[in-house]
């Protein structure tokens, strides 16, 4: 008896769950496997739709330009992230020291995530502007520039990444510093009894206990960065010379440029696969952290 009632305690139970799947299946399993299956075509948005197997992955396998956007696409998604994980990181620690209340401090450097990705790049073209930009102005005065900014191939991905890391840096601080104000304060309030120094407090009890959070919070903002789209489409759109063209901008030009839908796809699949293994590498990382601590 015991058994059947939980058996059809089980049954009843899926059926509240079914509704969710069902939909979860519709806007994520069937889109997947569309895609997958619009991979092996050559569909140009109108009537031509023929197989043409992997053709689209040997093109883009053996064409330069397929890894020079990989590449440019990892370089990013690498110095956004690092630097956004540290910088945040680092005003996390700074503000959570100070006595006072930090309101004001925390809304000033979380008011750049406000303001929506398109917006920031276009504000970010006229202060990079190399004629009439205010950041010119400013290094005009030490006696450096003008220098093109977004228009030359040395400094267009260096300048994308300093203007993302203006504006994703506040996620990680708002993220840490409520970490950072969730520790206990039994260790810490132990060890300063036993006269330990505040940076040997926070390299051997405050870090430790952060290393889950911080870990996911760099595989949320890497997998933020590698998916990079209005940034690059709002400033260079991919230039110059393909100096910052990322996965998302070549895919978006493959597909309404130049109507190649099929190869478009295919690129999606083999990015999407990059991500799954970044991710699972990183997963791995937090799990060992976790079995250490």
């Amino acid at each position: 008896m015991t058994s059947a009632l939980r058996f059809l305690g089980r049954a009843s139970a899926l059926w509240f769950v079914l509704p969710c799947l069902l939909i979860l299946a519709f806007t994520s399993v069937y889109p997947v496997g569309f895609g997958l299956a619009v991979s092996f075509t050559n569909w140009n948005w109108g009537n031509q739709f023929e197989f043409v197997g992997w053709a689209n992955y040997a093109s883009l396998l053996s064409g330069a330009e397929f890894w020079s956007v990989m590449k440019n696409t990892v370089v990013f998604a690498v110095w956004a992230t690092a630097i956004e994980v540290a910088l945040g990181f680092y005003l996390a620690v700074q503000v959570d020291k100070l006595a006072i209340r930090t309101d004001l401090i925390r809304a000033v450097i979380m008011l750049p995530l406000m303001v929506s990705g398109i917006v920031v790049a276009l504000m970010s073209k006229v202060m990079f502007d190399p004629f009439l930009g205010i950041i010119n102005h400013l290094i005009g005065v030490f006696g450096l520039g003008p220098s093109a900014f977004y228009g030359a191939v040395e400094t267009a991905m260096a300048s994308i990444v300093a203007v993302d890391v203006w504006w994703q840096t506040a996620f990680v601080f708002i993220i840490m510093l409520a970490g950072l104000r969730s520790l206990p304060a039994e260790p810490v309030e132990a060890a300063r009894v036993e006269g330990a120094s505040e940076f040997t407090i926070f390299w051997s009890i405050k870090l430790p206990m952060l290393r889950s959070l911080l870990i996911t919070v760099i595989i949320i903002r890497a997998i933020d960065t590698l998916k990079v789209f209005d940034i690059v489409f709002g400033t260079t759109g991919g230039g110059p010379a393909l100096a910052t063209e990322v996965v998302q901008t070549f895919v978006y030009r493959t597909a309404y440029s130049y109507q190649q839908i099929g190869k478009a796809m295919a690129t999606m699949i083999l990015f999407s696969l990059l991500i799954l293994v970044i991710s699972l590498a990183l997963q791995a990382l937090q799990r060992r952290g976790e079995h250490h601590a």
